[in-house]
């Protein structure tokens, strides 16, 4: 998969290139602690989902982006399974200004990653014995703008502590 995309290319300079170079399945658990014993168990379950991210820069213009999703099954004080998988990817972009760069690791792989990710979890779910679970789809442009306004506030938070610092310095 490649594609060739102007966004955050200099003018005058050449296009930005984007390209897939290899999807492949980093890591995957799936427990079911309380089985056998949890297929009778009755209750309304309660899931519990969280995602991570991590970026790795393995040569010029080409990245690793690991996608990480858990998702926990209980059902009152007892884990019915949980299971977790690290979808990874390598990425080609080269061409691309700091902020589209991050953008594009930060939004766009995720989005090639996580249909991967969905499909890896569902089966482990079916495969344990429990009815499949689909994942809704997630919006990681939210959460990328989330964490640009995070960092903004901690930069900013720290740019106020090194002023307070200095200033008592002075005094």
């Amino acid at each position: 998969m490649s594609a060739n995309l102007t966004e955050g290319a200099p003018t005058g300079a050449s296009a930005a290139a984007f390209n897939v170079q290899k999807i492949y399945l980093k890591d995957v658990s799936f427990e079911a602690p309380n089985a056998p014993l949890s297929f009778n168990e009755q209750g309304q379950p309660e899931l519990n989902m969280s995602l991570n991210q991590k970026v790795g820069k393995l040569a010029d213009g080409v990245y690793e982006v690991v996608l990480g999703v858990t998702l926990t099954c209980t059902i009152g004080d007892k884990t019915i399974y949980l299971t977790e998988v690290a979808q990874a990817g390598i990425f080609g972009l080269e061409g691309f200004e700091d902020t589209s760069l991050d953008a594009m690791l930060g939004i766009h792989c995720p989005n090639i990653l996580f249909p991967y990710a969905r499909q890896a979890i569902s089966d482990l779910i079916g495969q344990g014995g429990f009815p499949p679970f689909y994942l809704q789809p997630i919006n990681f442009e939210v959460i990328y703008a989330e964490g640009l306004r995070r960092r903004a506030e901690q930069v900013a938070g720290a740019s106020e502590g090194s002023t307070v610092v200095s200033e008592s310095g002075n005094a």
